[in-house]
């Protein structure tokens, strides 16, 4: 069984993805092992890669008055990239960090657009790919506009159950938009 056979797994949902095709992907692809707590990319870097977490946990996170505040956490098969460095292609205010032993699969986007343009249903899938990390990105903004910490919690818990075994609670306040107290107070009355 190839080892990238779990990530092409996330591509043959499509029915339109067929051999050819997923050639193509697997000839750009490569496997990037990062350990616990490391940085796959450092702020300060342009994001040149698509990156899709194969096993482990990562986050993407920046700097605000010297504070780590994560804006994304990525499980297996997530997509995971820095969108506003790839495609303005200025170095990026954000880093991506494994947040366990991670493999991310890379794909050099440069060389992915150019598929594009041979195969129309590559094109089309990475489309989608990228329409729901947008959509996912505009929930998590109106939640913590419009919904308190409470919700977010309760949202995040029921979307991700094994969150709290994974990812430590400075991360998940920080992702929440709350200080750890604020948490640790939630987390009291909901037990």
């Amino acid at each position: 069984m190839n080892d990238l056979d779990s990530f092409l797994n996330f591509f043959v949902q499509d029915p339109a993805f067929v051999s050819r095709r997923q050639d193509a992907i697997l000839s750009l692809c490569s496997q990037v092992p990062i350990a616990k707590n490391q940085n796959l990319q450092d702020i300060g870097q342009k994001c040149h890669t698509i990156y899709f977490v194969k096993e482990g946990l990562a986050r993407i996170f920046y700097l605000k008055d010297g504070i780590e505040v994560t804006e994304y956490f990525a499980f297996e098969n997530d997509l995971i990239i820095r969108a506003e460095s790839l495609f303005r292609d200025k170095p990026s205010t954000k880093a991506i960090q494994a947040l366990e032993n991670t493999v991310f699969i890379g794909i050099p986007a440069e060389a992915l657009f150019s598929l594009f343009d041979q195969f129309a249903e590559i094109e089309r899938l990475f489309r989608k790919i990228i329409e729901q990390a947008y959509v996912n990105t505009v929930i998590r903004m109106e939640a913590i506009q419009f919904h308190p910490a409470e919700e977010r919690y309760a949202q995040l818990l029921a979307e991700k159950p094994n969150l709290i075994q994974r990812i430590s609670l400075k991360h998940i306040a920080s992702y929440l938009g709350i200080t750890q107290v604020s948490l640790s107070r939630i987390r009291a009355a909901v037990r």
